[in-house]
């Protein structure tokens, strides 16, 4: 659990990271922006520059911040430099959504329980780049019937294998496109990632970050919203 015992409530500040095109990024934009989300992006931060992500954060207003890889540069000092950016927007969590680096000890050590990853499978499957292509092709292959997504905090550098908090069955329909799974994945992402962190920027949250009991382990997503 994000710890908030004690501490006056304030609206929730969100740093997240990306690498891509950013519709997850948008769908916590546009909850924020609504109110189902008590909470506000501080910043949008890209290991890469020309992304979409970046102009999603300037069209919503937010600040938008490249970091980029320098030649020869040691992953724990590029998330030295990334730990300088992403604390001085003085964030309550930080959201890696899309976000294809590995994170090391000198970032993660700086916000303990306060990054959460997005990630389209299932707790322990399909960890890594390429999960929902992956989930098709074994089910294509008539060896998988459904994938899922979950949310899950970053302790250390595992890669897709902290703490669950929330997770969410997505079945496999393979009389369809593999376009059409994605769009149903991603929306799936959405959703997931903005019920967490509309939890996690309440007042009272009740998630508990516990591979044994995920949050909505139950639910289920059968098709894509717009």
């Amino acid at each position: 659990m994000i710890e908030t015992t004690g501490v006056r409530h304030r609206t929730r500040r969100l740093v997240v990271l990306v690498s891509g095109n950013g519709s997850n990024l948008q769908a916590i934009l546009d909850a924020c922006a609504d109110g189902r989300i008590d909470g506000v992006v501080a910043a949008v931060v890209s290991n890469r520059r020309d992304v979409f992500a970046l102009q999603r954060a300037n069209a919503a207003g937010v600040p938008a911040v490249h970091i980029g890889a320098r030649a020869g540069e040691t992953r724990a000092d590029y998330d030295t430099r990334l730990t300088e950016v992403v604390a001085g927007f003085d964030p309550d969590i930080v959201v890696l959504a899309g976000w294809l680096r590995i994170l090391s000890m000198s970032f993660l050590g700086w916000f303990p329980q306060r990054v959460v990853n997005l990630h389209p499978s299932k707790p322990g499957e399909l960890g890594g780049l390429h999960a929902i292509e992956r989930a098709w092709d074994e089910a294509v292959e008539g060896n998988r019937t459904e994938t899922g997504v979950m949310v899950h905090l970053v302790p250390d550098e595992g890669v897709d294998d902290g703490p669950v908090l929330a997770t969410r069955a997505v079945p496999i329909d393979t009389s369809g496109t593999l376009e059409a799974f994605e769009a149903t994945m991603h929306a799936a992402e959405h959703a997931v990632l903005v019920e967490v962190l509309a939890d996690l920027c309440s007042p009272s949250p009740r998630l508990v970050a516990d591979p044994q009991r995920p949050y909505a382990a139950t639910s289920t997503t059968t098709e894509a919203t717009a």
